[in-house]
């Protein structure tokens, strides 16, 4: 933390720089062509719905009793020569399923002050930080509902109809900005993240959440160029930290881009062993070959002392002009890590272009055997999505399964949720939005996963197109 007039100094710069990127981003030309997530699949939901009669083919599971919720970019009045998906106003989607029912679809807006001031409405109550646009992931702490997005708001507190919401930096004990993607730890209940904020280019930080929701460390490590983190991992000993060249473009938001992320080949690949409860002098970072990957699927320790990480991997991403992801992806990787020689070895666990991998959470951190992703086009797509299968990897046999939805339905993030708390891995459901470009409507899905390729065992049926978003999780029914 600099001085009193250090910090003073630096606020001023970042009016200044803020006030100028606003200026040149009114002036930017207008686009020759139609933003490619403004339009088709991508287009926004231009209202807030409550629906209680839902259709359902199959029979859902008796032992669902939650909510599925996905966040996604939705937004109320964008520009679209300035428009990244990754910038979009957040809505949340979410399905009530209880004793076989599904008793309600409901979405909303995260009210942040721009979407408020957009609808007429009052913005959701709570301290603000940085911004406060919301938009990419929702997840249970400690039996409370949080939406989340990184590099600058605090979290966004949800009440089980979605209409109650509340800025909410854990109770106070957040300082700082938080992450799309913290993992909890099954042994010990904490939730790990690693934090960065556009503002702070210099530093980013290992915050850890305690069983109790309540935030115990924060601890800076000191980072050059601002990198983009969009996830982590973590094992027994280690939390890892995906330092790549995607980072902070002063020329990208100075012209007026929305999204002031770029591919940085003067950045050098890394990857940082952080001992749980070490500092930064304490990590062990390790060179890796240039690329960039959005999201882990698992890591876990070995006997003979290395760490074993599996992402999802890209060779660059988000060149200059790039309006959302706009490289092709190279498969799920393994990578294997030494740290007595600091060398990081890759293997292609299988080259079909994926996203979103998601294992039984149960077993994050751990040796595990299943892991479930989204299938990507086999060309970069200007639109990033629009495959029609998700993929089944066990990483015991080697064996790929395919689930394919079919000619124009398209899915997305599934997540995995256990049949019970002790059920063995693997053993349970797969539960995900698929959107029907032929009809423009959309299923909630539930698969059985032993039962992968077969047909689904119940589909929620919802009369409209919900756009493509980034996270959903299943929260479970719970008297806190």
């Amino acid at each position: 933390m600099g001085s009193p007039i250090e910090t003073l100094i630096r606020d001023a710069i970042t009016r200044g720089v803020e006030a100028l990127a606003t200026f040149n981003r009114k002036r930017m030309p207008a686009p020759t062509h139609a933003n490619p997530f403004l339009t088709g699949i991508h287009a926004p939901m231009t209202e807030e719905r409550t629906l209680t009669e839902l259709v359902v083919t199959g029979t859902i599971p008796a032992g669902l009793d939650g909510r599925y919720l996905r966040i996604g970019p939705n937004p109320v009045a964008p520009d679209p020569a300035a428009y990244h998906w990754f910038i979009g106003d957040g809505m949340v989607h979410g399905v009530a399923l209880t004793d076989g029912r599904a008793l309600w679809y409901r979405n909303r807006w995260i009210r942040s002050n721009a979407v408020a001031s957009a609808r007429g409405v009052v913005p959701a109550p709570g301290p603000r930080h940085v911004f406060d646009t919301v938009n990419t992931n929702v997840v249970d702490i400690d039996g409370r509902t949080f939406a989340l997005v990184e590099a600058g708001s605090y979290p966004v507190e949800l009440g089980e109809t979605l209409d109650d919401q509340r800025y909410n930096p854990f109770d106070g004990t957040l300082q700082g900005s938080f992450s799309a993607h913290p993992h909890r730890d099954p042994k010990t209940g904490e939730q790990h993240a690693i934090c960065y904020e556009g503002r702070e280019p210099g530093t980013i930080r290992h915050v850890v959440i305690d069983a109790t929701g309540q935030v115990i460390r924060e601890e800076p490590v000191a980072v050059k160029h601002g990198p983009m983190i969009h996830d982590c991992a973590i094992t027994d000993r280690f939390v890892i930290i995906l330092d790549l060249p995607v980072t902070f473009s002063m020329k990208a938001l100075i012209s007026g881009h929305g999204f002031p992320y770029r591919w940085n080949p003067g950045h050098a690949a890394r990857v940082g062993l952080m001992p749980r409860h070490g500092r930064q002098e304490d990590i062990i970072w390790c060179p890796v070959t240039p690329g960039y990957a959005f999201h882990v699927a698992n890591a876990h320790d070995t006997e003979d002392g290395q760490v074993i990480l599996d992402l999802c991997v890209y060779d660059t991403m988000f060149g200059d002009d790039a309006q959302g992801p706009d490289a092709r992806s190279r498969g799920l990787e393994r990578w294997t890590i030494a740290p007595a020689s600091r060398t990081v070895t890759i293997r292609t666990l299988d080259a079909a272009p994926q996203e979103f991998p998601r294992p039984d959470e149960r077993f994050f951190g751990q040796p595990y055997r299943h892991v479930w992703s989204l299938a990507l086009p086999a060309d970069p797509a200007s639109r990033f999505l629009g495959a029609t299968a998700l993929y089944a990897h066990d990483l015991t046999t080697g064996e790929r399964q395919i689930h394919d939805f079919g000619t124009n339905r398209h899915p997305g993030e599934f997540v995995f949720v256990p049949e019970t708390a002790d059920s063995p891995e693997g053993h349970g459901w797969l539960i995900g939005f698929v959107i029907d470009m032929a009809t423009e409507t959309t299923d909630l899905v539930i698969l059985d996963a032993r039962r992968f390729q077969e047909p689904p065992v119940a589909t929620i049926h919802l009369p409209h197109r919900i756009p493509p978003g980034f996270h959903g999780n299943w929260i479970r029914n719970e008297t806190r």
